[in-house]
């Protein structure tokens, strides 16, 4: 089975991970999971004169920011010893992972449930996803 576990460095995002850490054994061999986290694209501003901020250096701060929110989600899937492909997603969250979902051919998606799912990325996920989605209270 591959899960896409998606995580925001939030404390629901980390109930998550620690949930399908502990029903692991749900699974007769170990999970494969895409462990992501989505970012918001950035608009950057350009004015006459200056010069604009490459393709290379956003993408450089989009790694650099999606990793902080991922750091203790590995921390814990390397704690329990589950293996991982981690991976930082650029454009609005819902799209982007449910779109990742589909090209990475995962079978559930997994994510930590804020207090308020209307509005929220869940809701957008459950709204657009194709396979089943597992939210995490």
């Amino acid at each position: 089975m591959k899960l896409l576990l998606a995580v925001d460095g939030s404390k629901t995002s980390l109930d998550a991970v620690k949930h399908v850490i502990a029903h692991a054994d749900w699974f007769r061999e170990p999970p494969e999971i895409e462990l992501v986290t989505a970012h918001a694209q950035v608009p950057v501003p350009r004015f006459p004169g200056m010069s604009g901020i490459g393709k290379a250096q956003m993408q450089e701060f989009y790694e650099e920011e999606g990793g902080k929110r991922l750091v203790e989600a590995k921390r814990l899937l390397d704690q329990a010893g589950m293996r991982y492909t981690a991976r930082v997603l650029v454009g609005p969250s819902g799209e982007v992972i449910t779109q990742h979902a589909n090209k990475t051919r995962c079978d559930l998606i997994v994510l930590g449930a804020p207090q308020a799912v209307f509005g929220s990325t869940c809701t957008k996920v459950m709204q657009l996803a194709e396979l089943p989605v597992l939210l995490i209270k």
